[in-house]
């Protein structure tokens, strides 16, 4: 479990390392936030697998993003009451209707014990959609 931490660390890293384009003037920019100590990354767009998962790039209109949400929970227990932490991933799906050209969002995530929560909103911190979590587990 620890080197999957390990890796998911060193990508996100390493993507950091690159700068982000600018954005579009006509296309709507997703930003994505999460708490410490957990990941958010964007996966898909519109079923296409993206290249880059710090950031969604969207044309205008109806759209469906995808992202994933990496954090670690202690299962407590064991032999001696003490266990090591597991990584849990979930992948969440947003749907919204009316992305609007050089307009920014917000996807964000949070873990929830073994689930997770997700909203997008817009730059007034409007909710627009709520994020849909299709799956969540240590694979």
């Amino acid at each position: 479990m620890r080197y999957l931490a390990l890796c998911s660390a060193v990508l996100a890293l390493a993507a950091c390392a690159s700068p982000v384009p600018p954005p579009d003037p006509n296309q709507a920019w997703v930003e994505l936030r999460s708490n410490a100590g957990t990941l958010l990354m964007a996966d898909r767009l519109d079923g296409q697998r993206l290249n880059d998962g710090r950031y969604f790039q969207v044309p205008v209109g109806a759209h469906e993003l995808q992202a994933r949400l990496q954090f670690e929970v202690n299962s407590g227990g064991g032999q001696d009451g003490i266990s090591e932490p597991r990584q849990v991933t979930c992948d969440i799906r947003v749907r919204y209707a009316d992305f609007a050209a050089g307009q920014r969002y917000r996807l964000e995530a949070r873990p929830m014990q073994m689930k997770a929560q997700a909203w997008l909103y817009d730059e007034q911190r409007n909710v627009l959609a709520r994020g849909q979590v299709l799956r969540c587990g240590t694979f």
